[in-house]
């Protein structure tokens, strides 16, 4: 169905964020790049994520982020913790905050109005959440917590998914459309 695109185009560029980036926005980032394998668009979309902070950076996911990925089939032993640059807000298609206060940062910390487009709630793609508030469309930092907290993360997450795979599903065939049309 995409297959028409041209293939030295840049793919469409995805980010996920919240603090230290070793809970939820690595858990975002894998979950998402396989529900986009899933629908043959890894070709086309390049999924990755970063914290607000850089207390982390360097350090791998938390193990209990790992474990709860890993009972899905998802690993996660790669990923490294790293903090946002502000650089990525111009190389950055959609950048999906994880919490409240990730999407405050981020549009406080853009840059023009182009940018601040580009950010949002990454439960807002969440129709049972979608309608509300945007401080009810958060995901609690599971660090705090146990293995049910991850748990909840996993399925708060899961739930974005469809949402998030359409709305880019649509931004790819729109700019391969317009690619066609400049030919």
């Amino acid at each position: 169905m995409l297959s028409f695109m041209n293939s030295a185009s840049s793919p469409y560029r995805v980010i996920a964020v919240c603090t230290g980036n070793i809970c939820r926005s690595p858990m975002a980032e894998l979950m998402l790049a396989a529900a986009l394998e899933r629908e043959g668009l890894d070709d086309l979309v390049a999924v990755d994520s970063a914290g607000t902070t850089g207390y982390e950076a360097g350090r791998p996911i938390d193990p209990r982020a790992a474990r709860r990925l890993a009972a899905t089939q998802l690993l996660s032993e790669q990923h490294i913790a790293r903090e946002w640059e502000p650089d990525w807000f111009h190389s950055r298609d959609l950048i999906l905050a994880l919490d409240i206060d990730h999407y405050a940062w981020l549009s406080e910390a853009a840059p023009n109005q182009e940018s601040l487009e580009k950010i949002r709630m990454f439960r807002s793609f969440d129709p049972s959440v979608a309608g509300l508030d945007l401080l009810d469309q958060g995901i609690e930092d599971p660090w705090y917590g146990g293995h049910a907290d991850f748990d909840a993360v996993w399925h708060q997450i899961h739930a974005a998914l469809p949402g998030i795979v359409d709305h880019i599903k649509s931004a790819v065939l729109r700019s391969a459309e317009l690619q066609r049309q400049n030919r």
